[in-house]
């Protein structure tokens, strides 16, 4: 049992570490954006959250080429190469003088770094299922969530040591290790029953079989709202706290606090959710988010921003409610879809990201003087939130 205990916890460190490569990319460059715009010829504030949006734009079509590859192939190798493409990106990154080259190097380690997050999940629904499964999702976006935490920290500080390219460079670095780590310890989790011949039919079929799940598309769709809702805070944040409260040093610990937040009721979902279930908290936690808004919106319709404490507080509820819907969100529309879980946690990846983005570009496009539109776009996701969950009840299975 304690040879056991010591691998599960192995498992759970290496596939947040994979998740983890994401949440670097997107959280470490926000305190550099200004300097990347600068170094790009960027003239408004507002464009410096393309290279945010962008990234997410590979992310979601990049699944749908890693997942259904990872269910004839297998998981590992899938991984590889897309990190060999997320280097080779990187130094696309670094090397751009202009803004086209800078969205099209995002939008390539988008494409690379959509494998280690599409089939680390893909690897959890192979070793898990049901509600341990969410208990073990749980655990593994906790450890995700700490890169958030003190990634824009670390940019911070080699931002200003050795600027803004070394935190291309040092995502690499990590990157490597991490792979090196999956090669040396982390055993193939398709079995090989699973295994499916690599045509097109392959995803075709499998889109198919996921249609077919209600639960599996419904929540899908809900996961995409709360995404975008999230994407928007991720891709503004930098703009709100550094052009509107003139917080530019505080930025990284009010993102890191904020973070927390999140980590917070992921760590307390672990637990939560073997007592109540995933859909239970689910509800819960969408009325909570839903009604946050609601009230930031009422109270502060029509007028100057906040306080700073005031907003944090707000936007530490919001968060707060994210934590439990995340891992819940997605290991309620991969339950039924073991059979299929590589291109399942494909389709659930591309969907979300790609209803994420324009939600989050459109959102985000009105931010200027206030947080007020960040606000309403998490009410209007919300509110579509709760009219699915209320049609999709019936068919939920745990």
């Amino acid at each position: 049992m304690q040879t056991s205990n010591k691998s599960r916890l192995e498992f759970i460190s290496l596939m947040a570490s994979l998740m983890s490569l994401v949440a670097l990319s997107i959280d470490a460059i926000l305190p550099a954006l200004e300097n990347i715009g600068a170094s790009i010829n960027l003239h408004e504030a507002s464009e410096n959250q393309l290279l945010v949006t962008m990234i997410f734009l590979g992310l979601g079509f990049g699944q749908l080429i890693a997942g259904p590859i990872s269910d004839s192939i297998g998981r590992k190798p899938v991984i590889y190469v897309g990190f060999f493409l997320f280097v080779i990106a990187s130094f696309i990154c670094v090397s751009a003088t202009d803004i086209e080259t800078m969205v099209f190097g995002r939008i390539l380690q988008g494409i690379g770094l959509s494998a280690p997050r599409t089939i680390s999940i893909a690897m959890v629904r192979d070793t898990f299922s049901g509600n341990y499964m969410a208990k073990i999702m749980s655990f593994i976006v906790v450890i995700f969530i700490l890169v958030p935490v003190i990634a824009p920290s670390i940019g911070k500080v080699m931002l200003d040591f050795y600027g803004w390219k070394s935190i291309f460079y040092s995502q690499l670095f990590f990157g490597a290790f991490v792979m090196i780590w999956l090669w040396k310890r982390q055993p193939e989790t398709l079995k090989e029953d699973y295994k499916t011949p690599l045509t097109f039919k392959l995803f075709i079929n499998g889109s198919k079989e996921f249609m077919k799940h209600k639960q599996a598309f419904v929540f899908t769709l809900i996961s995409g709202l709360i995404t975008g809702s999230f994407m928007v805070y991720l891709s503004a944040s930098q703009y709100i706290f550094q052009e509107q409260y003139k917080l530019t040093d505080e930025f990284p610990f009010i993102f890191a606090g904020l973070a927390i937040s999140v980590g917070f009721a992921t760590f307390l979902n672990g637990t939560l959710v073997m007592k109540y279930g995933m859909f239970k908290l689910v509800h819960f936690f969408t009325y909570v988010f839903v009604i946050t808004s609601l009230l930031y919106l009422f109270i502060f319709t029509g007028k100057s921003n906040p306080p700073i404490e005031i907003i944090l507080a707000f936007f530490a509820i919001q968060f707060f409610a994210i934590g439990f819907l995340f891992g819940n969100l997605r290991a309620l529309a991969m339950q039924p879809i073991g059979h299929i879980a590589g291109i399942g946690a494909a389709l659930n990846g591309f969907i979300s990201t790609i209803m994420a983005v324009p939600i989050a570009t459109y959102i985000g496009s009105f931010i200027k003087s206030t947080s007020i539109p960040l606000f309403a776009g998490f009410l209007s996701c919300g509110l579509i939130a709760l009219f699915l969950l209320m049609y999709v009840k019936k068919h939920v299975t745990i």
